[in-house]
């Protein structure tokens, strides 16, 4: 089978391939690995490289994607190599980042959740990823935390209080998945991913479930350069694709 010529097909990974936080089933990888028979396929997460391996099934079954953008395309993959490589630290300088983490720190210590656990801040190369509950939560109190967080709007409310805060620090910010959101600087959101992509391929369509404004797929899903495909699931990302590339 030839490939579609001058197209590629960008995806999240929560929740457009895999369910929030859980590995890929063995169904959906083997229909991306038939997909990658008929289209170029590239992953745009914005976990780093370990977590996202985690979720596709390890290290050799991510690489088997064309393309590998993590962290929002910060740490970037092309056919298995490193492509290139951004840290926030080198943007922020030692001082600020902290000034940063230490006033996220202390909001967080005074919000009362369902549940509290450990890991609350998690350094990247191109992000700070800011999580309420800790991310060492339970899959049942992920779960727990996403119910209250939709009626109580924790992260969203978190998120406001930054933006005052740090109006001048040239981040901004990204509520994805269940329980986190991401700071980074402006410009460096998944966008940043298409720089790599765009000059092969006259085509770029993107498949993503955060794509309101304010979710992590938005900037992506609403650029120029794109086609934007809204998904609910993975099986719904299996359908929107068996449409529309005739499968």
């Amino acid at each position: 089978m030839s490939l579609i010529p001058d197209t590629i097909c960008l995806f999240d990974v929560d929740g457009t391939l895999t369910k929030a936080r859980q590995v890929i089933t063995d169904d959906m990888y083997q229909f991306m690995m038939q997909m990658r028979e008929k289209v170029m396929c590239g992953l745009v997460g914005g976990s780093d490289l370990e977590k996202i391996a985690e979720q596709l099934g390890g290290m050799e079954a991510l690489m088997k994607f064309d393309y590998v953008f993590t962290e929002n395309g910060l740490v970037s993959y092309k056919k298995g190599q490193l492509l290139n490589e951004e840290d926030i630290l080198n943007y922020m300088g030692e001082e600020k980042l902290q000034t940063f983490i230490n006033f996220a720190l202390k909001y967080m210590s005074e919000l009362k959740l369902p549940a509290k656990r450990g890991t609350f801040v998690e350094f990247r190369k191109g992000l700070i990823n800011i999580c309420p509950i800790g991310r060492s939560c339970s899959q049942q109190e992920r779960d727990q935390f996403f119910a209250y967080d939709q009626v109580h709007h924790i992260r969203r409310k978190f998120v406001r209080t930054l933006e005052e805060k740090f109006s001048d620090s040239g981040l901004v910010f990204s509520i994805g998945g269940q329980i986190s959101f991401d700071a980074f600087p402006k410009g460096w959101d998944k966008t940043y991913a298409l720089q790599f992509v765009e000059k092969d391929y006259k085509t770029i369509h993107f498949f993503g479930d955060r794509t309101n404004k304010g979710g992590n797929d938005y900037e992506i899903f609403e650029d120029q350069r794109t086609i934007g495909h809204k998904v609910t699931s993975p099986d719904d990302t299996k359908a929107q694709l068996i449409n529309l590339f005739d499968l």
